[in-house]
């Protein structure tokens, strides 16, 4: 907020000096003629205005300003922004005839002085046509998120209902997503969009709030258990090939509805756990049986048709008995196999820590964090001067990184070594983390008291200290200063 001020501030002081109100903000961006209206008058207050004569002979800018009518495009900006509730309202009529300051007539219509904001909704009212409402929506909807703002919003909603649908259409790809959700959802409310039009919207969005409306009026014309003239055809398909796990996991649970249930087998390894876990629903629902089909699928560990999700699917509903078909896939060709492997044993709780410390070397990144994650729980079996190996500089990021990250969760002087051996690494990341890990450090019962080693590591991180928390640790190990 504090940046947005100074912004608006700046913003203000070139505007006082005559620069064109295009190259001082940015007329698309809605938070730039908030921060001008709010930037003015800190400005203004903290006397960051010019005093001496720049408009009107030697008058002062605060003269002009009591004239909006003689004010220039400028000047006039600043006075629709000006403390003064007399001057703002004196400006708002020379501003209707001024398109390029319509947004600031947005601002002052949710003003806190009712006689401005009565006559800015005045103005307001009579300039909001169309193509005016397409560029000032998404300063609307946000000043609409204010106290008195909802003027503005009711008043965008009346123009765009009474403007032709593809004009709204121009803001269903809005790069504002307050834009986008206020646009859908008028266009489901007057029934502007076919249900299969809606689901390509729900497919193409990225904001789940489109999404699921889109979604969820879209599914409205699936018809129970059949067709009904194709439309549940482009529904569906463009609802299963969408990209966001939200929208497709609706169209896999559809094909139930649909008649067509047979569909959701296909997308049982889905790369969305979400997905996986409707398909199973319909499965189920139809009578199959999702755990089989999963066994099936990974039977074959040196499949290299084997998607990721399959594995996963069969971590998800199946049994402790099924780690043994988990574990043979931990030497599979693909990456992404190997990974959903590990995370299904950690979910079965199984833990094969000789077989997963091998993958710690894995090439893998994402190999590696799952593995991890796995070894945490047992990380004190785990061999230190072999895990300090990998914390050389040589080796893998992604290595180093798990590494550390198992000799941290062991503790004890084991942690404190691992940190320091660290301190001074050329990883800023990895330097920074053993310096937290340093600076956390207290002593644990399975420290010996009075190591001599302790005394020495703690030294060489003396600079993460006062001296005061230096002792302290010292002596919570044993060790004299």
């Amino acid at each position: 907020m504090r940046e947005d001020i100074r912004a608006g501030g700046e913003a203000a002081r070139r505007l006082a000096e005559g620069v064109a109100l295009r190259d001082v903000l940015d007329a698309a961006d809605p938070g730039a003629w908030l921060a001008l209206d709010v930037g003015t008058r800190a400005w203004v207050a903290h006397r960051m205005l010019p005093t001496r004569a720049e408009v009107e002979g030697r008058r002062g800018w605060f003269s002009a300003l009591r004239r909006p009518d003689a004010l220039a495009e400028p000047r006039l900006a600043l006075a629709l922004c000006h403390g003064d509730g007399r001057v703002r309202e004196a400006a708002l009529g020379p501003a209707a005839r001024c398109p390029a300051l319509l947004p600031l007539v947005v601002v002052r219509a949710a003003d806190w002085v009712a006689p401005v904001r009565d006559r800015a909704r005045e103005v307001l009212r009579a300039v909001l046509d169309p193509d005016a409402a397409l560029t000032l929506a998404p300063l609307i909807l946000l000043v609409g998120r204010r106290g008195r703002g909802d003027f503005g919003v009711d008043l965008l909603d009346e123009v765009l209902r009474r403007a032709p649908s593809e004009r709204l259409a121009l803001l269903f790809t809005h790069p504002d997503r307050a834009v986008r959700r206020f646009a859908h959802r008028l266009a489901v409310a007057e029934g502007h969009l076919s249900p299969a039009a809606l689901a390509r919207a729900a497919a193409r969005d990225v904001d789940p709030v489109v999404q699921d409306l889109c979604t969820e009026a879209a599914l409205a014309a699936v018809p129970e258990n059949g067709r009904e003239n194709g439309v549940d055809e482009d529904v569906l398909e463009a609802l299963l090939g969408a990209r966001g796990p939200r929208v497709r996991s609706a169209g896999v649970t559809a094909l139930r509805r649909a008649g067509q249930p047979g569909r959701a087998e296909g997308f049982l390894p889905d790369r969305s756990g979400l997905v996986r876990a409707c398909a199973r629903y319909v499965v189920r629902q139809s009578g199959g049986d999702p755990s089989a089909w999963y066994r099936r699928r990974c039977a074959e560990p040196g499949d290299p048709a084997l998607p990721p999700g399959a594995v996963a699917g069969l971590a998800e509903c199946g049994e402790r008995t099924d780690a043994e078909s988990l574990s043979a896939l931990l030497g599979h060709p693909a990456p992404g196999v190997r990974a959903r492997a590990v995370a299904g044993l950690r979910a079965l709780d199984v833990t094969d820590v000789p077989r997963l410390r091998a993958l710690l070397d894995d090439p893998a990144p994402g190999v590696v964090r799952e593995t991890t994650v796995a070894l945490l729980a047992s990380a004190r079996s785990l061999d230190d001067a072999w895990l300090m190996g990998r914390l050389a500089a040589g080796r893998p990021r992604h290595v180093r990184v798990a590494a550390f990250r198992l000799l941290d969760a062991r503790g004890g002087l084991v942690r404190l070594r691992a940190a320091v051996a660290l301190l001074d690494d050329p990883d800023v990341r990895l330097r920074h983390w053993a310096g937290q890990s340093v600076q956390g450090w207290h002593a644990t019962a399975d420290v010996p008291p009075g190591s001599v080693e302790v005394g020495e590591l703690l030294d060489q991180g003396r600079h993460l200290f006062s001296e005061y928390v230096l002792k302290r640790r010292k002596w919570e190990a044993g060790v004299g200063g």
